[in-house]
């Protein structure tokens, strides 16, 4: 049984297939190379090119951002960065598909208490909510001193856990928003 000409040409461009059947086995040369095009690097129509930093952990690895008329068109690791020197691992490495995903959520979405239906809500409007919810939290369980009067100056009333798709920086605003709100439960995912 033989595959048909489409199928068989498709097969011999594989890599693997180039290395098992030509004379480089070990797959370090030109057996492993990319069928994609040679003449033409994925970067060079970018308009401008942004230094960033990964926003999966807090490690903090290197990005370079290329953007073409506005849009991201490919993030690769930053070679000059001290920590990172080029690499990214592969949560770094899927960075363009948390900027450029068509199901990524662009609305706030929000469900009501005992609610079964989310909705779309304004971003003002949600923010809002969200003030509101913590000034009234912070009013009603406020502790000034404790019974021995020693003086607390907090609330339990509410807490933060961070996310692991926040960078450093706004890991360290959101640390010192919630200590100046009197909150003393600030965590983040990555020390979890």
């Amino acid at each position: 049984m033989s595959l048909p000409r489409r199928a068989a040409d498709l097969v011999r461009s594989w890599p693997l297939f180039r290395q098992l059947t030509g004379p480089d086995p070990l797959g370090r040369g030109a057996a492993v190379e990319s069928n994609g095009p040679r003449d033409h690097a994925r970067t060079a129509d970018a308009d401008t090119v942004t230094r960033s930093v990964c926003p999966f952990c807090a490690v903090g690895c290197g990005q370079k951002i290329y953007s073409r008329e506005g849009r991201v068109t490919h993030i690769e690791g930053d070679p000059d960065s001290p920590i990172s020197r080029g690499r990214l691992c592969p949560r770094g490495s899927s960075s363009l598909s948390l900027v450029t995903s068509p199901s990524r959520l662009t609305r706030v979405r929000y469900r009501r208490p005992g609610g079964t239906d989310w909705e779309d809500l304004e971003l003002g409007t949600a923010m809002d909510m969200i003030a509101d919810r913590i000034i009234e939290s912070r009013a009603r369980t406020w502790e000034d001193t404790d019974g021995e009067g020693r003086v607390l100056r907090r609330t339990l009333g509410f807490a933060h856990l961070g996310g692991a798709t926040l960078d450093n920086e706004e890991n360290y605003l959101l640390k010192k928003l919630y200590t100046a709100l009197g909150a003393v439960q600030v965590e983040n995912q990555a020390r979890i």
